[in-house]
């Protein structure tokens, strides 16, 4: 499959209309074909099972770099699967993306992509902790959104919640950021993880949660009693 032929079926999966209000809703100064996320969903999982890596991870780089919301969207789906070996050329892509992240949806698509792949291969943990310093707020939310799945674990290993709390030491470190993205990933994590680690949620909160934005430490505990 080539870019065009991808593009075709993204427009043709399309909806009338909708493109206005997706670009009206995302704000982000690029072009909408209005294609909605179901139906993004069918054709990239059917380009997964069809292409061979190589060619999906060629065909993800191009739909991106066309700068179009769902090609975007389209190439972080492309990405997104638990096996892929080997995967390092998919890693170094993703990588590639997040400096251009300037939106939430196509920022949180990217995420998921390579949450699999910290998954797959914790120790690019490393390479993610550079982002917490990066003058590029996209950037330093994306550390959080990318580990979300230490947050979810029933059965953490000893290793899983070391990451854990060394993700809580970086999320420790933005409650001094007022942007309100930031704010809001610190309160995504915290949240998220008190549903399977109350105690740890508490604690960062009995620790960070003054010098939190109000609307903030009120998410990050909507689950602790």
């Amino acid at each position: 499959m080539i870019l065009e032929d991808a593009l075709t079926a993204l427009r043709d999966a399309s909806e009338p209309g909708r493109a206005e209000g997706s670009a009206a809703y995302h704000k982000a100064k690029r072009d909408y074909l209005g294609t909605p996320n179901p139906a993004i969903n069918d054709l990239t999982k059917g380009w997964r099972q069809t292409l061979d890596l190589e060619t999906r991870v060629a065909l993800s780089s191009d739909l991106w770099d066309t700068n179009i919301h769902e090609a975007r969207v389209a190439a972080a789906k492309l990405l997104t699967q638990a096996r892929i070996r080997p995967d390092d050329a998919v890693w170094a892509l993703i990588q590639s993306w997040v400096p251009q992240f300037d939106a939430w949806a196509i920022a949180d698509h990217a995420c998921s992509a390579g949450a699999k792949r910290l998954v797959a291969n914790p120790s690019r943990l490393d390479a993610v902790e550079a982002w917490t310093v990066s003058e590029h707020m996209w950037t330093r939310r994306a550390a959080l959104v990318i580990t979300l799945p230490w947050t979810k674990q029933n059965f953490p290993t000893p290793d899983d919640l070391d990451i854990r709390d060394r993700v809580l030491g970086w999320a420790g470190d933005y409650v001094q950021d007022r942007d309100w993205f930031i704010q809001k990933a610190v309160a995504w994590w915290v949240r998220d993880l008190s549903k399977h680690d109350a105690d740890r949620s508490r604690a960062f909160l009995d620790l960070h949660g003054d010098k939190m934005k109000a609307f903030a430490r009120k998410e990050a505990g909507k689950y602790l009693k």
